[in-house]
């Protein structure tokens, strides 16, 4: 069972789960992360790293974000991998404690 990033990733894509990934399983959008629920081993290393509560395991994600877990299995498949930590989007703190973000999500790739 893999791992899953939820809403509250949108316009925040704090990258501080990309650097404690030891399998390089997320992927980049312009303003969200995905993890590939192939390549995801379940450490759950990334979890309690995440500023903004973002990540779930699969069986928990809250209903009201079931969407995600497709959402995740389907970009990670378009997206470029990430493996390196990156500055948060600008306003990330702004959008951090925000809920309802979906209709926001880029489905870009980001760069």
């Amino acid at each position: 069972m893999a791992f899953v990033v939820a809403d509250p990733c949108v316009k925040c894509k704090y990258t501080d789960c990309v650097s404690v990934c030891p399998v390089d399983c997320f992927y980049e959008g312009e303003n969200f992360l995905v993890i590939h629920p192939d390549e995801c081993i379940d450490c759950g290393a990334c979890e309690p790293v995440c500023p903004s509560k973002a990540i779930f395991p699969e069986d928990d994600v809250p209903e009201k974000w079931k969407e995600y877990v497709q959402l995740n299995a389907d970009l990670s498949k378009q997206w470029p991998v990430i493996n390196k930590q990156k500055d948060a989007l600008p306003d990330a703190e702004q959008f951090k404690e925000k809920e309802g973000k979906r209709p926001l999500l880029s489905m870009k790739p980001g760069a």
